[in-house]
C-alpha cells in the first residue's frame, strides 16, 4: 500500500534515484541527450540532502521510496514530482499532487505554481493547472531547459 510521508535526510539517495529514473524514462523523447545527461548525472550532495530533508515528501511502497514531491510553503511552488517508472500510471503522481495541494491549503496558500517539463504538462493540466507558454527553466545545478510555467488557484 502506498502512503505519503515527510522525507528525511536518509531519503536523499532514494529521492535522487527516483528523479534520475523518471527523467530517463519519460524525458529523453522530449529533451536533447546532452540535457538528459546533465540532468541525471552526478550524485546527491549535502545541498540536495538539505532540500530533501527540508521540503520533500515521499510516497513509499512498503519501505521503498517510489515517488517524490516538494512544496515551498513560502511561495506555493511545487517541484520534484517524480515517480519511478515501474510505478507510473498507478495514480501515485496524482495522489502526491493532492497531498501537496492539501498541505498548501493548510498553509493558507491561495495558488500553486510550478515549472513543468514539456512531457509532464498534460499531467499537470489534468491536476487543474493552466499554462501553455514555453519558457526557460534554470535549475540550481546550472541546467537551462524548456519548461511550461503553470498555475492553479486554490480559491474555491
Amino acid at each position: 500500500m502506498i502512503h505519503i510521508r515527510k522525507a528525511t535526510r536518509e531519503d536523499a539517495q532514494a529521492a535522487w534515484d527516483v528523479r534520475k529514473h523518471a527523467v530517463l524514462a519519460r524525458c529523453s523523447s522530449v529533451y536533447p541527450e546532452d540535457q538528459i545527461i546533465a540532468w541525471t548525472s552526478g550524485s546527491p550532495g549535502e545541498k540536495w540532502a538539505d532540500m530533501v530533508e527540508g521540503r520533500f515528501h515521499v510516497a513509499v511502497d512498503g519501505d521503498a521510496v517510489v515517488a517524490t514531491g516538494m512544496l515551498t510553503e513560502e511561495t506555493g511552488k511545487i517541484d520534484a514530482i517524480f515517480v519511478l517508472p515501474f510505478h507510473m500510471g498507478r495514480g501515485i503522481g496524482m495522489h502526491m499532487m493532492l497531498f501537496l495541494e492539501n498541505l498548501a491549503l493548510e498553509y493558507g496558500l491561495s495558488a500553486l505554481t510550478l515549472e513543468s517539463s514539456l512531457n509532464a504538462a498534460p499531467f499537470y493540466r489534468r491536476c487543474g493547472f493552466s499554462g501553455d507558454t514555453v519558457a526557460k527553466y534554470h535549475s540550481p545545478r546550472g541546467i537551462s531547459m524548456d519548461c511550461v510555467p503553470m498555475v492553479k488557484s486554490l480559491l474555491r
